[in-house]
């Protein structure tokens, strides 16, 4: 077992779980909603399967392929068992991709993140876990719009 499922996984199990949160309380209309001059919500949610992919694949190559990586399924957006179905299965891999990453690996290889920049792997996690907290901020302003009570876990870490 390595450093990140043993000291990180529970955070990234709670981090993970304001998603479905967010899911439970959303029906196919409300993926539509949009706030004027941005993306309707399932839009929004598709971008962060499709960086979440980016980062999984960051992981498994050591360089984070931005732009290349389009879901093919557009149900994602409208759908919400499509997306809750993507996103479990986005998760899934993630955790095993993450698993199965030798300890060597978490303290000596760099991603190359492009641009010039490359983060080592421990802080990689970190910012694909600030990436779904940027997530959540984005979708609380399409949730308080649409008045959808919050849980007590979204109250607490997002506001």
């Amino acid at each position: 077992m390595n450093s990140i499922v043993q000291q990180q996984f529970p955070v990234l199990e709670q981090t993970l779980a304001l998603r479905h949160q967010m899911l439970d309380m959303l029906s196919d209309t409300d993926l539509a909603f949009s706030v004027a001059n941005n993306p309707s919500l399932g839009a929004l949610c598709r971008e962060m399967g499709e960086t979440e992919r980016t980062y999984i694949d960051s992981f498994k190559t050591f360089r984070q392929a931005w732009g290349e990586y389009r879901h093919e399924d557009g149900d994602v957006e409208t759908s919400v068992e499509a997306l809750r179905a993507w996103y479990v299965e986005l998760e899934s891999e993630m955790k095993h991709v993450l698993s199965a990453l030798p300890e060597e690996d978490i303290q000596g290889k760099m991603i190359d993140r492009g641009h010039g920049m490359a983060f080592p792997v421990m802080v990689n996690f970190h910012v694909y876990r600030e990436a779904l907290l940027v997530f959540y901020g984005k979708a609380s302003v399409y949730l308080k719009m649409m008045e959808k009570p919050l849980t007590e876990q979204w109250r607490l870490w997002i506001g």
